[in-house]
């Protein structure tokens, strides 16, 4: 099945810094009828990664689904912290509202029809960025409304002991990665590795398990920022809605785990489902979710060619009435 080549366009310039996204336009899209958006961030804990590292299925979505994908990057940490890569990714979700990004996809993406994902870090990105979690602690206004979220294999709680508890070595790769083999990635001020992207097979490529390594994730995402890491904790700020049930958007919203994920503990999708189990089943809460676990599966296996994610998509085109 043939994907559509995207079209590349810089949405924000920020410190000097051009910042893409890759868009993918269903070859059935017409004016008369866009195609709803998936708007897509990748993983890397924020201090990696980039929107080339997208999955099959997301490449196949707009001609077996119908949908054009949208791959966002954000400037990444310890050079930008917390609070900047938020405002990246605000900035990408009212990009899709502007008069060039119409222009751009020629009237066939629905900007009234978004759902938000991400995979890993990505997948907390659009937690965060669905339901408003952590914008007011990071004094920003919060971006505009979307109609659902997709969040696979999400992080989603600083507070989990498995970002800040050293492991030598790495469970997952047997061996202790160096200080060296960072560097200089590891220094907030080293003004050569600011950027908005790095490539899956650069030297940053280490960073992330250089980082579980040594339990520096809170370090590195807010440093002096004096955010405290709780801002940013999924389930905790859910659970609050049942006393006031307003101070966050709740859109329909999917999280898939695997059981044998060893990147990032498949702990932090169950804590999410079980905050919007107790949500759905308060007084006063709308709630529509399904959460999917995925048995024996590690972190990334939605990049092999055979994996479709049907569930979540037939989650998704409920949302857009596909």
């Amino acid at each position: 099945m043939s994907s559509p080549k995207p079209i590349e366009t810089v949405f924000k310039q920020a410190d000097g810094i051009d910042i893409y996204m890759d868009i993918y336009i269903p070859e059935t899209a017409t004016k008369e009828k866009p195609a709803p958006i998936i708007l897509w961030w990748h993983g890397g804990g924020l201090l990696q990664g980039t929107r080339k590292g997208i999955s099959p299925h997301h490449l196949n979505a707009p001609s077996k689904h119908n949908i054009c994908v949208v791959s966002a990057d954000y400037r990444l940490a310890p050079q930008f912290r917390f609070p900047i890569i938020l405002s990246d990714c605000a900035s990408a979700m009212t990009f899709l509202h502007s008069e060039k990004f119409t222009s751009i996809v020629e009237g066939k993406a629905d900007p009234s029809r978004v759902v938000l994902s991400g995979s890993s870090a990505g997948g907390w990105l659009s937690l965060l960025c669905g339901t408003g979690i952590g914008f007011d602690e990071s004094s920003l206004p919060r971006p505009p409304p979307v109609q659902g979220i997709a969040a696979i294999y999400p992080i989603t709680d600083l507070q989990d002991p498995f970002w800040s508890t050293k492991k030598h070595p790495v469970s997952y790769m047997g061996r202790i990665i160096s200080k060296e083999e960072v560097q200089p990635f590891l220094n907030a001020d080293d003004v050569g590795s600011r950027t908005a992207n790095s490539a899956l097979d650069s030297p940053r490529s280490m960073f992330y398990h250089y980082m579980v390594q040594e339990g520096i994730e809170t370090e590195l995402l807010l440093g002096d920022t004096g955010i405290e890491p709780t801002a940013y904790s999924i389930a905790p700020a859910l659970k609050s809605l049942t006393k006031s049930p307003g101070k966050y958007n709740l859109p329909p919203t999917f999280v898939v785990h695997g059981t044998a994920d060893t990147k990032v503990p498949v702990a932090q999708a169950q804590d999410v489902a079980a905050a919007l189990e107790e949500l759905k089943k308060a007084q006063g809460v709308n709630v529509d979710y399904e959460y999917e676990e995925v048995e024996g599966v590690d972190h990334l296996y939605d990049r092999e060619p055979g994996c479709e994610m049907e569930r979540m998509y037939k989650f998704i085109n409920k949302i857009f009435k596909i």
